[in-house]
């Protein structure tokens, strides 16, 4: 029930910042773009992103902490990357400001959503 929970929530931050980021526009439809972003980058955040979180340590103590919003935009390339390709619906993200923003966007809506909600 939690993993349905945080899926919602996080469905609902990426459609939020399609709506509110400029460069991520929604692909395969407005409520199965997000759907399918959302479910890709759950599987990112608990597979690939603990692994580029320890690689990248050093630099993120280095930055205090600032490296971990690119790790958070990478990760979110990565997630629209594998949505399009497995599900041929999610999110298109233009750049890398676009994904940083937006991966800033989507992290900040889903801890009010869970603060909130959950």
């Amino acid at each position: 029930m939690h993993f349905l929970k945080s899926w919602f929530f996080l469905a609902l931050a990426i459609a939020f910042a399609i709506h509110f980021v400029p460069g991520i526009v929604p692909v395969g439809g407005t409520i199965a773009g997000p759907v399918f972003a959302a479910l890709a980058l759950a599987l990112i955040n608990a597979t690939i992103k603990p692994i580029m979180k320890a690689l990248s340590l050093p630099l993120t103590i280095l930055t205090l902490g600032i490296f971990s919003l690119i790790v958070n935009a990478i990760a979110l390339e990565l997630a629209s990357y594998l949505a399009l390709s497995v599900f041929s619906a999610g999110i298109a993200i233009t750049s890398f400001g676009a994904a940083f923003w937006g991966a800033l966007f989507i992290s900040i809506c889903t801890a009010i959503l869970d603060a909130v909600l959950g």
